[in-house]
């Protein structure tokens, strides 16, 4: 799968020698850096073959094809040059095998989900600070198109996320959701129930965690060399909404493609003044060097004792086994496919019959805005209702700011 290392992104060609430029202009990590456009690139003086480059590794980025980036880049073609080789061409000339090439000139076709076209930037002028800042400020004001007109000042932030709509076979309750129930067997097991209500915020809050892993930057040390002391987990949203992404286990090929999925859409993400965590309920180290930042490159906590999980299952650990939960379930092993349809890679290391899922949490003390439940083993919480309600998040707040500075204004 392609990785969140920047230093894998660029390789060994002709970007590697901009890696101190992209990190003094901002452009410090992979999702960011695939954002660039041609006025960008111009900012910080790349050359034609630097561009085309960028081009082709972005797109091999989307296919999880890097491993052709370096081949591909020397020959010195740009990507529309490449797309129309011919199959003997691509498999002669670079080595790629049948069903790459397949993947690498099917255009319309990502693996990765890249960001949607309606989400071009457009050109930005470097004013001497950081670009990536101008492409923020950019990209704001249409993330926030996900969540459509704020006019719900004066309701809870429960009501205002109750109208979501039934997409994707998902089911709303509120600001629940889990994937369907199918029966498994022809009907013999039934899968789990789930709950039907949000977690309670004091479930959450008081909850010690331990932070494993920074978030990746060009040159960052690989992991945290001295041991984090706990804090309270609402430490972490203090002063930023966050997205908390339960993983079942690193190793799990389905939680590595919905940890990259999501990680994918980090630009979208800091636009809307959103924090992004990976929450394990077990620390092996190993596992964790595996998972960061290859296919997660944010912060990584530990919660040890497990509570994240438990306020997804209602008090409890939600659990399934490997017969029932995934050999018997046909929406399982559908999730399975689809992961590995991504070419990731996997191990079977660590606890796996614990269910995972995602909270969204909003700024201080303000309550869980949306839960996720893993009902089926790989069910991914879908990353555009996700994005929506954080753009909805940051409407709300951005009203109550209004509010409360018009009232100011007028005493």
């Amino acid at each position: 799968m392609a990785s969140f290392s920047i230093e894998d992104f660029v390789g060994d060609g002709v970007l590697k020698e901009l890696l101190p430029k992209l990190l003094e202009e901002g452009w410090d990590d992979v999702p960011t850096l695939k954002i660039m456009n041609s006025e960008d690139m111009d900012a910080i003086n790349m050359t034609q073959h630097q561009k085309d480059a960028l081009e082709i590794r972005t797109y091999l980025h989307d296919r999880a094809l890097m491993q052709y980036g370096d081949k591909l880049e020397t020959s010195r073609k740009c990507l529309p040059e490449l797309l129309n080789l011919s199959t003997m061409e691509l498999s002669s000339q670079f080595g790629m095998k049948r069903g790459h090439i397949a993947r690498f000139t099917d255009r319309t076709n990502a693996c990765a989900d890249p960001l949607p076209k309606s989400y071009d930037l457009g050109p930005r002028k470097n004013t001497g600070t950081s670009t990536r800042k101008n492409s923020i400020h950019k990209i704001q004001s249409i993330a926030k198109s996900f969540g459509g007109s704020s006019t719900y000042n004066d309701r809870s932030l429960e009501e205002s996320l109750v109208g979501f709509k039934i997409k994707d076979g998902y089911v709303y309750k509120g600001i629940v959701a889990a994937g369907p129930a199918e029966a498994r067997a022809c009907g013999c097991i039934q899968p789990p129930p789930v709950v039907d209500s949000v977690a309670p915020y004091a479930a959450i809050e008081h909850i010690s965690v331990q932070r494993l892993t920074p978030v990746y930057k060009i040159g960052m040390e690989p992991l945290v060399k001295s041991k984090a002391p706990p804090m309270k987990a609402s430490e972490l949203w203090r002063d930023k909404p966050a997205v908390l992404l339960c993983i079942r286990r690193p190793g799990c090929i389905m939680c590595r493609a919905e940890a990259h999925q999501l990680y994918a859409k980090k630009p979208i993400f800091d636009a809307l003044g959103i924090q992004l965590f990976a929450v394990l309920h077990e620390h092996i180290e190993s596992e964790v060097k595996d998972f960061w930042p290859r296919y997660w490159g944010g912060v990584v906590i530990l919660d040890r004792t497990m509570e994240f999980f438990k306020a997804l299952g209602g008090g409890k650990l939600l659990k399934d086994k490997f017969l029932s939960g995934f050999l018997l379930n046909p929406r399982a092993l559908a999730n399975y496919k689809r992961a590995k349809a991504l070419g990731i890679h996997q191990n079977f290391k660590g606890e796996g019959e614990i269910k995972g899922g995602l909270f969204i949490v909003g700024k201080g003390g303000s309550g869980i805005a949306y839960q996720f439940i893993e009902r089926n083993f790989g069910d991914w919480a879908p990353v555009a209702e996700t994005i929506e309600i954080c753009a909805r998040l940051q409407n709300q707040h951005q009203d109550q700011g209004d509010s409360s500075k018009s009232s100011q204004e007028y005493k």
